[in-house]
């Protein structure tokens, strides 16, 4: 296929394109190249509306050739049960970082998923102890799904506990993943007993209102916190926070609008007090974990590096493919007048 003009790329492609495996590898560059300095600092701007948000996230990334990638996601967390449509659902735009040109325009929704699960991976790689074998999840959605199915390629989870307000929603994620992934999960409605049982936890709800708590946690535990990506969401109790090492993936989004913003608000933190972003973890600026007992939180918020190196990852496999509908919105149009 030609590279000249946009590539239109449905979710279907996507999903078909992409591999956990390789999604795990680029957002883990990604990261590297962030906390190495090797690419500038990414963007985000939000637009909030009655029943939801808009999240504008943007990045440069120069991988063989450079690239700018802009992604554009609606986060309306009633679409579901009111409309039967995804929660979280957008578009990506792919440029070429030289000439300007708009390479692909790409569904956002399963980059999203996957990118984010990638990430909780990757910090799981570098913070968490690597005999870790229980794990926790709040949330029986998508994002759940897809951290469960990330970490589960670096470390050797053997026994999943899964809670969720809908106790239903838990008991399929059960019934359907230990099928499928052939591995103990069981839906809980205690949370507080199993967390002091896990060696990881991972929360991804929309929750407004702090649910984990300090007290409940295992020494050693891995918390990855993503859920929270607005100034309205919360899942941590800024204590807990304030008592445990914090590594970011980026310190102005969330300070700003993570689960660290409200422990900021409290007064409980200050910016300094925040370990690392797990950029500079990955790359060995910083170290990570110190010791078997110490906790280690998560707070991620959704670089838009991930999106950039995930969408590259689509988009070079698409060419490669001859995937996807050529359009060229360049192209001049006649008009009768002309």
């Amino acid at each position: 296929m030609s590279m000249d003009g946009t590539l239109l790329l449905s979710r279907r492609d996507v999903t078909e394109l992409l591999t956990i495996d390789e999604c795990l590898c680029a957002v883990e560059q990604a990261f590297k190249l962030y906390g190495d300095g090797a690419v500038p600092k990414p963007g985000i701007l939000s637009a909030h509306c009655p029943d939801g948000a808009f999240h504008i996230k943007a990045g440069l990334l120069s991988l063989e050739r450079p690239y700018f990638v802009v992604k554009t996601n609606g986060n309306f967390f009633q679409n579901s049960r009111r409309f039967g449509l995804p929660n979280i659902q957008g578009i990506i735009l792919l440029c070429d970082a030289e000439t300007g040109s708009p390479l692909a325009l790409m569904d956002s929704i399963e980059i999203t998923i996957r990118r984010t699960g990638a990430a909780t991976a990757v910090a799981a790689k570098y913070l968490s102890r690597p005999e870790s074998k229980t794990m926790t999840i709040c949330g029986g959605g998508n994002q759940g799904r897809i951290s469960l199915e990330t970490i589960l390629k670096v470390r050797p989870i053997e026994r999943v506990y899964v809670y969720d307000i809908d106790a239903s929603q838990a008991a399929r994620f059960a019934l359907e993943l230990s099928g499928q992934l052939q591995i103990e999960i069981e839906a809980t409605e205690n949370l507080a007993e199993a967390l002091s049982q896990s060696d990881i936890c991972v929360t991804c709800t929309p929750s407004r209102k702090h649910f984990l708590n300090g007290e409940d946690v295992a020494p050693g535990t891995f918390i990855a916190g993503v859920g929270a990506d607005s100034k309205e969401k919360q899942e941590l109790d800024p204590k807990l926070l304030a008592a445990n090492k914090v590594v970011v993936d980026i310190l102005d989004q969330c300070a700003s609008i993570g689960d660290l913003h409200h422990a900021l608000d409290e007064g409980l933190l200050t910016r300094s007090s925040v370990h690392a972003e797990l950029g500079e973890v990955v790359s060995g600026k910083k170290a990570g974990r110190s010791s078997a007992e110490e906790i280690i939180i998560f707070d991620s918020t959704g670089m838009a590096l991930q999106d950039a190196a995930t969408a590259i990852v689509v988009y070079e496999k698409a060419i490669t493919a001859n995937r996807g509908v050529k359009l060229n919105f360049a192209q001049s149009v006649r008009t009768l007048n002309d």
